[in-house]
C-alpha cells in the first residue's frame, strides 16, 4: 500500500509539472494590441516628419528673407551725380544774361528798352552792340550745353546696361527694388539733361527774337531822327545791328 501511495503521488506531481510548465512557456499573440502599437508608431513617425518639414520651411524662409534684404552690389549714384553736376556747371557758366530773373529784368529795362527821343545816339549804338553780344553768347551757351548732354549719353548707355543686368540677376526683392530705383534715377537725370538743353536753346532763341525786335524799334527811332529837322543827327552814327 505504501508503494502504491508513492506511485500515485509521483504520478500526480508529474502530471502537474506536465500541465504547468508548457502553460508558462506559451507566447500569446494579441492582434488588436499589435495594430494599436503599429498605429501609434506610425503617428509618432508622421509627427517627426512634420517637424522636419516645418524646420526645412523655416530654414528656407530665413534664406529667402536674407536674399530679400541683401543690398544690390552695384550702384550708379556717383556716375549720375557727376553727369548732373556737369550739366549744372554748364548752365551756371551762362554768359552775360544768365538764368536769373533780376538780370533779365535789368537787361530789358536798359539794352532792350524801347528807343525814345530822350535816349542819346551813342546809347542806342551801345545797346545794339550789347544785344548782339547777348545773342552770340546765348547761342554759344546753348551749343555748350548740348555738347555736354551729348557727352552724357555714353555714360547713360553704360549705366543703363549695368542696371538692367543687375536687375535681371537680383536675388531678392530688395535688390530688384534698388535696381528699379536706380533706373528711375537714371531716367530723371536724362530728363534733367533734356530740360537743360531745351532751356539753353530757348534762351538763345528768346534773346535773338528780342534783339530783332529791339533792332526794328531802334531802326524806326533812328529813321525818325534822320527825317526830323533840327535833331542834329549825324549820319555817321546810324548803326543798326540785325
Amino acid at each position: 500500500m505504501r508503494q502504491l501511495g508513492l506511485l500515485l503521488t509521483a504520478g500526480t506531481l508529474a502530471l502537474t509539472l506536465a500541465v504547468t510548465v508548457p502553460a508558462r512557456a506559451l507566447i500569446v499573440f494579441d492582434p488588436n494590441n499589435y495594430v494599436q502599437n503599429v498605429l501609434t508608431a506610425a503617428r509618432e513617425l508622421q509627427q517627426i516628419n512634420n517637424q522636419i518639414t516645418s524646420l526645412q520651411n523655416e530654414a528656407q524662409m530665413l534664406i529667402n528673407q536674407a536674399r530679400n534684404l541683401a543690398n544690390l552690389p552695384y550702384s550708379s549714384l556717383q556716375q549720375l551725380q557727376s553727369s548732373i553736376q556737369r550739366t549744372q556747371q554748364l548752365l551756371a557758366q551762362a554768359q552775360r544774361i544768365a538764368y536769373d530773373v533780376q538780370q533779365i529784368d535789368r537787361a530789358f529795362s536798359t539794352s532792350y528798352a524801347t528807343a525814345t527821343g530822350s535816349v542819346s545816339n551813342q546809347t542806342l549804338i551801345t545797346n545794339a552792340q550789347s544785344r548782339w553780344q547777348n545773342s552770340v553768347a546765348a547761342l554759344q551757351d546753348a551749343l555748350r550745353v548740348q555738347a555736354g548732354v551729348v557727352g552724357n549719353l555714353d555714360t547713360n548707355r553704360i549705366q543703363t546696361s549695368a542696371l538692367v543686368t543687375s536687375s535681371q540677376g537680383a536675388s531678392g526683392a530688395l535688390q530688384a527694388t534698388q535696381a528699379g530705383n536706380q533706373i528711375l534715377a537714371l531716367q530723371a537725370q536724362q530728363l534733367a539733361d533734356l530740360t537743360a538743353a531745351v532751356a539753353a536753346q530757348g534762351r538763345a532763341q528768346s534773346l535773338e527774337a528780342a534783339q530783332r525786335a529791339s533792332a526794328q524799334d531802334q531802326g524806326r527811332e533812328q529813321l525818325r531822327r534822320f527825317m526830323t529837322p533840327g535833331q542834329g543827327y549825324q549820319s555817321s552814327n546810324v548803326q543798326m545791328f540785325h
